[in-house]
């Protein structure tokens, strides 16, 4: 198991150092943005609001590494190919919890996604959980997530035949949150029979925002500054407390958890293969937040970005579309193993995910004194933030038209002719996203059943906007809809087999195949 380099606080610097100094002894030598002012930092042309979509505009105009300061803390960002790769090298660096996921402990503990390394209940919750996402569970998800998707396309079959468009972020949130609470622990949450979002929504965005906001005002002042934000950021840390311990609560009267079913069941039931060790109902409490947050949040913002996209490239959707119609006639409910042969589906859903990565971002700390990327000196403890939507646009891995949407840059060879740790969307590593297989077929599978069943056209004047709150989401995206009718299925064509192979190895580097390693969450 992964040790921590040393313990961190809750700004997420190392103790020890100085924030001025975060453990690299040459910080001189990595470029800032102009216009520094003493104490505030690089505040000029900052927002409060975007401070994710301003670094991708300093990475434009410092280089493939830089820095910022904000009130005394100084951070370091990477997004050059080169040494992002050196950065996922495991056995030099780690993940570091710092930033915003850091500030997100109150509510998630010492779950999978804010454990610290030192933390034993990540590893035991991995393993113990690490089942619940092999093939065969998988296959039982999908009857329920077909279930999810029929009560979004009959929200949207009253839209379309009344005129209206649709909220993409809005609906995509019901559709994913209710997959994941009826999928991992059998509860039903009735989005789409809510005129609003329910009120486990509402909390969840309130700790995001918070968390965030923490990032953007000094550590001292926060008291005074977010003082009314802090008493709301308790009230739905409460609520989500409540909901989930309400949740656990039933499950235990009904049948107790005896491991065989669920996520929640294998939390409540199953002890470690090896040690015997069962997770505590403190960390399960934890890790149910953490799968019902982290296991909606990014897979709506994928769904939504990829919508968007799919109605400003009627060409790409038609293509998508045909292959839809081919591979799955008119089966009316698609099976599991079909899901998998939608490869230019899955194709649009990984550009989008290139474009705009859900989770933008990923820190990792040195475990030793090291250099990055043979220029850079680390003392142990060091960590930089990867830009994941920088690194998936350096123009030399992606070439000079790397912000033009384009699914066709992960056909099979193009992946192939990618060097590794290029693409990244759910991290990298020992603490890559436990759920990213789950995701990815949740979402290739209602991309598919969306395409065969509507044309998607964009609201006239639309801009992409980006809502910030640790993930990212399109802000006020509507699409109109055109019921399609029914179409004679096209014989799919023979392939041989390294095309057969595009979605598993070939695929590889963009996670196309998400085997569960041992250690990850």
């Amino acid at each position: 198991m992964a040790q921590t380099a040393r313990e961190t606080p809750r700004d997420g610097l190392p103790k020890g150092f100085r924030s001025a100094e975060l453990g690299w002894p040459e910080l001189h030598r990595i470029p800032h943005p102009p216009h520094r002012l003493p104490l505030l930092g690089d505040v000029v042309g900052a927002s409060r609001r975007t401070p994710m979509q301003d670094s991708l505009r300093y990475a434009r105009r410092l280089g493939p590494i830089f820095r910022r300061r904000a009130f005394g803390k100084e951070f370091v960002f990477v997004w050059g190919a080169s040494l992002a790769a050196d950065l996922a090298d495991e056995a030099r660096f780690a993940k570091h919890v710092g930033l915003g996921v850091a500030n997100l402990r109150p509510v998630a503990g010492d779950g999978l996604f804010t454990a610290y390394n030192h933390e034993p209940n990540w590893q035991l919750a991995h393993d113990v959980l690490a089942p619940g996402f092999s093939r065969e569970a998988m296959a039982g998800y999908h009857v329920m997530m077909l279930d999810v998707a029929a009560r979004l396309t009959d929200h949207w079959d009253r839209a379309e035949a009344s005129g209206r468009t649709v909220d993409v972020p809005g609906d995509m949130t019901k559709l994913t949150l209710e997959t994941i609470a009826r999928t991992g622990f059998g509860h039903d949450f009735g989005s789409f029979e809510r005129p609003r979002l329910h009120p486990f929504v509402t909390a969840m965005v309130g700790t995001l925002g918070y968390a965030q906001r923490l990032n953007t005002v000094p550590a001292p002042l926060a008291p005074w500054l977010l003082r009314g934000a802090s008493r709301r950021n308790a009230a739905d840390i409460a609520y989500l407390n409540r909901t989930v311990d309400d949740l656990v609560r039933a499950r235990r009267a009904a049948d107790g958890g005896d491991g065989a079913g669920d996520l929640l069941d294998r939390m409540l039931g199953t002890a470690h293969p090896e040690t015997g060790e069962r997770l505590s109902p403190e960390n399960v409490r934890r890790q149910v937040i953490t799968f019902l947050v982290a296991g909606h949040e990014t897979t709506s913002g994928a769904l939504s970005f990829a919508l968007h996209y799919l109605a400003r490239h009627p060409e790409v959707a038609a293509r998508a579309r045909a292959e839809v119609d081919r591979v799955w006639g008119d089966t009316e409910a698609p099976g599991y193993e079909q899901v998998a042969r939608l490869r230019h589906v899955r194709r649009v859903l990984d550009e989008s995910l290139r474009l705009w990565p859900t989770a933008p971002g990923f820190a990792r700390e040195a475990r030793e004194d090291t250099v990055l990327g043979g220029r850079y000196p680390m003392r142990r403890g060091a960590w930089a933030l990867v830009l994941t939507g920088m690194l998936h646009r350096d123009p030399e891995v992606w070439g000079p038209d790397a912000e033009r949407f384009d699914p066709d840059r992960f056909e099979a060879k193009a992946v192939r002719s990618r060097a590794p740790h290029t693409f990244k969307p759910f991290g990298t590593g020992a603490r890559a996203c436990i759920g990213r297989q789950f995701a990815l077929h949740e979402a290739t599978l209602v991309l598919g059943l969306l395409l065969r069943r509507y044309e998607l056209r964009p609201e006239p004047g639309y801009r992409l906007r980006v809502t910030e709150r640790l993930t990212l989401m399109p802000e006020g995206l509507r699409l109109h809809l055109d019921r399609r009718a029914p179409s004679t299925p096209v014989p799919a064509p023979r392939t041989d087999d390294a095309e057969a192979r595009e979605d598993g190895a070939g695929n590889a580097g963009s996670a196309s195949r998400c085997p569960v390693h041992r250690a990850g969450d």
